[in-house]
């Protein structure tokens, strides 16, 4: 009899411990498996570099290695990933293995422990980063911007070409393009029986106006976010048309010209743009930085001791294959209500596609459309549209409204900003898989690297 027990003991610790290995498999934790992304985080100074890992991809080993000098930056980055962990709904598993120390570059370059280094943090070396790990044969997931001046961008055209010698992806994280309404604006933009053409505008009156406007106090995950001293300071963080400007910028390019290749050399013409602070006091830049007064390398800044001249705004006037286009990326405060917005209207030979987020959408982004002559034929021929869209988007619809239509998108679709770095991240692990890019993706990454650092110059007087 003691001897059965014993006998079946033995068969449950061993179900147990094979369930137990099963368990750590599907959790990716196995260094043995050479087919998994290994992720490195390296200097990680902007919650970006956390919201890529608020979900747990199957494709993405769980230890993930990280190379910062210590600090605040640092703390609030595994902050973040402990919050994911451990939150009661889907929490996610990652191991994060951390190397403090000021000579973080060197030694994960040297280390190599992953083949995929996700930057996002301080902008200043961000594009050295970018091109020292290239020549190390790493793949790079970077948020944006890659480079903030025009030095920057000679450097990174380098890092493309040395990207593509050594086989390996540099992307950019383009969150904007998951946003459902800028992708049902692009959609639409191409069926001509609704929006015909893109029209060619004017300096005065562009085709194209994309406009957001992000606020410097916000919440992150839930929380309200501490930003680094050193975002305010245009030589490290970048100004507005070189920083979230470049988001605007890809959505022009994507939604205008899908699978196109731009030539920055050929269809760019930036013809004018400008800069033009948003000031912070003192006490409002403690609020968003937890520090007591303004560091040395922001005096240049600062005016009557206590106001802060953020280079926070900007617009670009340009023409991208003859079609004249004005971005305009600007910071506040505080929102009032709501939080960071988007504005965008492309107008067609046919009709107009506008997307609002006011007090009359709820701050939503609403996408809607103002047909140059309301028929019956053109209803009908937008119903036609909404038909054929929903075998890729089903539930969307279309509501007739004062002088045009409002496109009615269930809230399936209303994922949130914060989701869209998965979707980022999705398309990704696609093109590693598939070892490359699109072939119009790292034209388009010049392209619009070039427009915000030519931009800038021109803003500045400095070339």
């Amino acid at each position: 009899m003691l001897m059965k027990i014993a006998g079946y003991l033995i068969i449950i610790f061993g179900l147990m411990m094979n369930i137990g290995c099963n368990s750590s498999s599907t959790k990716n934790t196995s260094a043995d498996d050479s087919s998994l992304v290994r992720l490195i985080t390296l200097a990680p100074g902007h919650f970006h570099a956390a919201l890529v890992q608020k979900n747990m991809y199957p494709a993405i080993d769980s230890i993930v290695h990280v190379y910062a000098p210590g600090g605040k930056e640092l703390e609030a980055h595994l902050n973040l990933i402990d919050q994911y962990n451990n939150r009661a709904d889907n929490p996610t598993h990652w191991k994060e293995t951390i190397y403090k120390g000021d000579d973080y570059l060197d030694k994960m370059l040297a280390e190599k422990t992953g083949n995929v280094v996700v930057l996002a943090g301080n902008n200043e070396q961000k594009t050295t980063y970018i091109k020292r790990s290239v020549e190390a044969g790493l793949n790079v997931l970077g948020d944006k911007p890659m480079a903030i001046n025009s030095d920057n961008f000679n450097e990174l055209k380098q890092a493309f070409a040395t990207a593509e010698k050594n086989n390996v992806l540099l992307y950019d994280i383009m969150t904007e393009r998951s946003e459902i309404t800028n992708t049902l604006q692009k959609e639409f933009a191409h069926v001509p029986g609704v929006f015909g053409e893109l029209q060619q505008g004017t300096a005065n009156d562009p085709a194209v106006r994309m406009e957001s406007i992000h606020y410097f106090y916000k919440y992150v995950s839930g929380n309200v976010l501490t930003r680094p001293d050193w975002f305010f300071d245009p030589k490290q963080q970048g100004d507005a048309i070189t920083d979230v400007g470049t988001h605007l910028l890809d959505l022009v390019q994507w939604e205008c010209f899908p699978g196109s290749i731009i030539n920055y050399e050929k269809d760019i013409d930036v013809n004018n743009a400008r800069i033009w602070p948003t000031p912070l006091t003192l006490s409002q830049f403690a609020a968003i930085t937890k520090e007591d007064k303004f560091p040395a390398f922001l005096q240049p800044y600062i005016t009557n001791d206590t106001v802060l001249q953020t280079h926070a705004n900007g617009e670009i006037n340009y023409t991208i294959k003859g079609i004249h286009a004005r971005i305009t990326p600007r910071w506040e405060y505080k929102a009032t209500a709501g939080g960071d917005s988007h504005y965008s209207l492309l107008k067609g030979t046919k009709a107009s596609l506008e997307i609002k987020q006011g007090a009359a959408e709820n701050y939503k982004p609403v996408l809607y459309i103002w047909p140059n002559n309301n028929s019956k034929n053109f209803a009908d021929t937008l119903n036609a549209a909404v038909q054929t869209l929903n075998e890729t988007y089903p539930g969307v619809t279309v509501e007739a409204i004062k002088k045009g239509f409002k496109i009615v998108i269930p809230s399936k679709y209303d994922v949130g900003h914060e989701a869209h770095f998965a979707q980022v991240m999705e398309r990704f692990l696609q093109y590693l898989k598939e070892k490359k890019l699109p072939g119009w993706e790292v034209p388009g990454m010049l392209a619009k690297y070039y427009t915000a650092t030519k931009a800038l110059d021109i803003a500045t007087n400095t070339k």
